[in-house]
């Protein structure tokens, strides 16, 4: 009798971002850290009350928030919306012991009032939506950070799913659409983001755009 044995490969799922924690941190660290790593890097921070987190964003993170992006320019453009657009920029708050580079971020509301100029968040108000693509655990509160940070609009997407997050007073609450972009339904979104994938961006912006005038 032949015995047949039937050995699997074992199927390597592809990172979507590269993290390191750093635990018990104090501020001081945090900034001479920054100082020394300095500007011209591919790695972002996000520092949380004593926690440190290094990413390094790779394909899946960063095809999503370029996507998500391009969906935000497109929807201020055909809205006559004047926008800042911040990307990674660091927002630190001292204070508050918080600091962020998200992967996007902007002025839209505020717009007018940091326009021209460099951001200083010790007078400037916080960007009024940020955006982060977390497809792998992260060990840091993204969404109590950027609600003591009083970010307002909040997007939050994980890779399958989108979470809206509107200031409510002081916290966060979820919601199932943009108050900048009151008709965006999240459906809309995954449609985009799947017409990338199956037709190209060139065809998917084409096609959310034309959606966009005839909502008008």
């Amino acid at each position: 009798m032949t015995i047949s044995e039937s050995v699997s490969t074992p199927i390597e799922k592809t990172l979507a971002e590269k993290r390191v924690s750093f635990y018990n941190l104090s501020w001081q660290s945090y900034e001479q850290i920054l100082e020394a790593l300095g500007n011209k890097r591919a790695a972002r921070l996000t520092y949380y009350k004593g926690t440190l987190e290094i990413v390094s964003p790779l394909e899946e993170n960063e095809s999503a928030s370029d996507r998500i992006g391009t969906l935000i320019h497109i929807l201020t453009e055909e809205l006559n919306l004047n926008i800042k657009s911040m990307a990674s920029t660091t927002l630190n708050k001292p204070e508050l012991k918080i600091g962020s580079e998200p992967d996007k971020c902007y002025y839209i509301q505020n717009e007018p009032a940091v326009r021209g100029k460099i951001v200083n968040l010790a007078i400037d108000p916080p960007p009024d939506l940020v955006l982060e693509v977390d497809i792998t655990h992260t060990d840091i509160n993204k969404t109590q950070l950027y609600q003591e940070m009083k970010v307002p609009e909040f997007w939050r997407y994980n890779g399958k799913a989108l979470t809206i997050y509107l200031l409510n007073e002081d916290r966060y609450i979820e919601s199932v659409t943009s108050p900048t972009f009151p008709f965006l339904t999240k459906a809309k979104i995954y449609e985009f983001l799947a017409q990338c994938n199956s037709q190209g961006e060139t065809q998917a912006k084409r096609a959310f755009r034309n959606w966009l005038q005839e909502q008008q």
